[in-house]
């Protein structure tokens, strides 16, 4: 685990502006994920579309560790669902009700470990509990009348791919982003709490 000796939990304009930047590029890549998916996926036809449901929950893990501040989760994943809707998301303004319900998925790992821990066991659960929060939303707006058989497969398939797509994935972005300089600004850029 890694953790940091105080953690700051106020935000700077650098951390507003990297949060809303993330949102806005993630919401043009849901609003487009949206039509991939609804194509070529077709859930619940196709359940096996579940396995790469993930790629709906990186902007919260991602923000979080980089940004490093509580909110920074739930903040990025909302605002980006919100860009979804904006642009014409094929489920319109419930894309941002599914962002709370995975951003505050993330968020609630982060918080649990004080915002001090940012490592891969941390980021894959952010990842598979954005994941739970992505199916509580789910079987409620989507699933009514789903056996219970049915939405336990789909809620598993949901956190594989939210723990290694989302948790994992977004760490390994992490990782490769640190040598470019380009996280400097950040914690996790100036060798606090090593990731």
């Amino acid at each position: 685990m890694s953790t940091n000796a105080s953690v700051d939990r106020g935000w700077r304009t650098v951390d507003i502006v990297v949060a809303a930047v993330l949102a806005v590029v993630f919401g043009v890549v849901f609003w487009q994920w949206g039509v991939v998916w609804a194509w070529a996926f077709s859930p619940p036809a196709n359940p096996l579309a579940y396995l790469v449901s993930g790629m709906w929950l990186v902007p919260g893990v991602l923000a979080a560790l980089i940004i490093r501040r509580p909110g920074a989760a739930l903040l990025t994943e909302a605002l980006a669902g919100l860009v979804s809707a904006f642009l014409g998301s094929v489920w319109g303004l419930d894309t941002v009700l599914s962002g709370v319900a995975q951003g505050l998925g993330a968020e609630l790992i982060f918080a649990v470990t004080l915002y001090r821990s940012f490592g891969p066991i941390t980021a894959a659960l952010a990842g598979g509990v954005a994941a739970v929060g992505e199916w509580l939303h789910d079987t409620v707006f989507y699933f009514a009348g789903t056996g219970f058989d049915v939405l336990l497969a789909y809620g598993g398939m949901m956190i594989v791919s939210g723990v290694i797509i989302a948790g994992l994935g977004s760490w390994l972005l992490v990782r490769a982003l640190l040598p470019t300089g380009v996280l400097a600004d950040f914690p996790a850029g100036r060798g606090q709490a090593r990731i």
